[in-house]
This record gives C-alpha cells, structure tokens and sequence, in this order.
C-alpha cells in the first residue's frame, strides 16, 4: 500500500499549505504530490514527484502520452489519467479564457499562441484570421506534424479565411527544438501563401516561429514579401 500525504511530517503537507497560502505559494513538486496523492511502498508521494520531475520538466508533461507516463516506475495507470487530466483542464481554462484581441504587432501574436505552441513536442501550423480592424476572429490549429510545403494545403489556410470573412491572416507554426530561425522551406512556403492570398484578395501581414521563450517575425526580415 502507498503512502499518503497526510503521512508526510506536517509542516511539509502541501495539501494544509494550499489552504493557508493558495496554490501559487505552492512548488511544482507540491502541485504534484497533491496531484499524485501517493507514493510507493518504497518511496513518499515527495520523492515519487520530484522524481518524476527529474525525469519530464513542465513542457514535456503537458504533452506526455498516457503510455509514457503510465509506465514510470510508482506512477502507473491511476495516476497518469489523473496527472495527464488535470494538466489538459489547466491548458484548456488558459486557452478558452484569452481575450477578444486586436493586433498591433508581433508582440502581441506572440503573447496570444505561446502557451499552446512553446509548450507542444510536435510542430503545428496555426492561422489567426483578423477583421478590418485587425481583431481575431479565428484562431485555428490547421496542421500537425512537420510543415512544409508538402504538409500545409494553401486551399485550407484561405478556406478558413473566406468562411470566417477575414481581411487578413497571419501564420504561425512553432519549432520544437527552440530554434526560430527559418528554414529554407519555411520561406518558400510563406512566399507561397502570400501570393495565394493577394490573387484571392486576403492578406498575409506576417508569418510568426514561437521557439523557447522567443519568436521570429517574417515581417521584420522579409517586409518587402508582404507588399
């Protein structure tokens, strides 16, 4: 039988720490144990969570794979459902509460995809269709996998933008491995849509590469593309 947390010394309790303090006075590794609940017959819940942690920072737990989780030694099957379910909900109240924005600049794209694209292990293309005065009205996810201009079907991009009667579009996709240096590939393929969009009288006004903690602007290196 694994132990509970109530088992650990008192002043270590993360569960009576929430209930004083709130959850942001809370380690990663509180957070967890709560979470987990218990440990092993061999290991505290304590142990078990910074273990894990070790083993998958924050970003490579949010898009685990219930395999890979569940078979971590002391984890198992409990509590990977309820591990993996409860970082899900956490990212869905995130992203299902962003604001109505407008756009200014590539600042604020950033601000707006960066919890859904720095935190994902595989690479996305996503469209944000903006009105006349440059408010999102669809940000969509369109692509998974490796994008390139084999992978990413212009006719979608500007479906979606003729359904949602956008004015104007701007691309983003995400580099996994951190880099925001384009790619060969990645500026051939923005040239191809850009020219799509202006003999469908849509603009392209940007192309965006969320990486670790920061981002590339197509707009600012290749200004004259978007003409």
């Amino acid at each position: 039988m694994g132990y509970m947390i109530r088992e650990l010394p008192k002043e270590e309790l993360p569960r009576e720490r929430l209930m004083k303090y709130g959850a942001g006075a809370l380690s990663n590794e509180e957070l967890l144990s709560i979470i987990l609940r218990t440990g092993t017959k061999n290991k505290c819940v304590k142990d078990l969570s910074i273990e894990l942690l070790k083993e998958y920072d924050l970003k490579e737990l949010v898009n685990s794979s219930y395999n890979s989780i569940a078979k971590v030694k002391g984890i198992g099957n409990v509590k990977a459902v309820t591990l993996l379910a409860s970082l899900e909900l956490g990212k869905r109240v995130f992203i299902d509460n962003r604001d109505i924005i407008y756009i200014r600049n590539s600042d604020d794209v950033y601000n707006y995809v960066r919890y859904e694209m720095e935190n994902s292990l595989q690479e996305m293309f996503m469209i944000l269709c903006l009105d006349i005065r440059k408010k999102i009205i669809l940000s969509k996810i369109l692509f998974k996998g490796t994008v390139d201009s084999s992978s990413v079907y212009i006719r979608d991009i500007f479906r979606e933008g003729v359904k949602s009667n956008a004015t104007s579009i701007i691309l983003v996709h995400n580099h996994p491995a951190g880099s925001v240096k384009p790619s060969k590939e990645d500026v051939y393929l923005t040239n191809q849509i850009i020219r799509s969009g202006k003999l469908l009288g849509i603009r392209i006004i940007d192309h965006i590469i969320i990486g670790d903690n920061k981002y590339y602007s197509f707009l600012e290196d290749y200004s004259d593309l978007f003409k």
